[in-house]
């Protein structure tokens, strides 16, 4: 293994740990990042059930890309590790995962329904509805749970054909979030973004009639690609 490249994977990930309850998306020890580098062959992840404030950096669990630990003298890697090294294998153009309960996601995730687009805010990061998978069976649940949590994640953006770069998280149906992207802290953000939306969301079905206010397509268009793609606006740029 390279050691250089290991050691910074491993401050990337326990720094995006740390940002995860510092802004109110985890308490205890409700959540992992992880990060993948599939040129080195390797995953770095938050030891299970290790809390933040005694967490150190070097904690951080490193193991290959099947989820096997590489480092004799780790720590157990989080218990989600199965679903995460899942979602890397079938999603292969992201390349950090996060799992959170945040409250407003997992109030979501909760009711069953895909999160809709009910303005900008939501654009700006998801083009398009956040999907809800199914629930999980009983089988899957028993023979390999955070195994099948991958495979109806994944399973749900092939049925419905969805970009997992276009829309960077799911709602796992009476669970919680995933967000993913394309470096650790563009996950976290998502991450954040997510729980932000489903709390405007609950907020905004509060104040709606029987009507839903959906936002016009042209306007979805309009803010995801002035942040995204060839043609983004949005910023300083490089």
């Amino acid at each position: 293994m390279n050691k250089k490249i290991i050691d910074e994977m491993k401050d990337r990930v326990y720094k995006a740990n740390l940002q995860l309850p510092e802004w109110g998306l985890v308490k205890l020890t409700w959540g992992n990042v992880s990060e993948i580098n599939r040129e080195l062959g390797v995953i770095v992840i938050k030891p299970s059930g290790v809390s933040y404030e005694k967490m150190k950096k070097d904690d951080m669990v490193v193991t290959d890309l099947e989820g096997a630990p590489l480092e004799s003298d780790g720590l157990n890697p989080s218990s989600d590790l199965a679903t995460h090294v899942y979602l890397y294998k079938h999603f292969p153009d992201i390349k950090s995962v996060v799992h959170t309960h945040s409250q407003n996601a997992v109030a979501w995730a909760q009711s069953g329904r895909d999160l809709p687009v009910y303005g900008t805010t939501h654009a700006d990061t998801f083009y398009g509805s956040v999907p809800n998978t199914r629930v999980l069976t009983e089988e899957e649940v028993e023979t390999a749970y955070e195994l099948n949590t991958g495979v109806v994640i994944v399973e749900t953006f092939n049925n419905n054909e969805i970009d997992p770069l276009s829309i960077p998280g799911v709602l796992v149906n009476g669970h919680g979030p995933f967000t993913w992207g394309e470096t650790t802290q563009k996950a976290i953000e998502n991450s954040y973004v997510l729980d932000e939306c489903c709390e405007m969301a609950l907020k905004t079905e509060l104040n709606q009639k029987d009507e839903k206010n959906i936002l016009p397509q042209y306007v979805l268009d309009k803010h995801y690609f002035r942040k995204h793609g060839a043609d983004a606006y949005y910023g300083q740029g490089s």
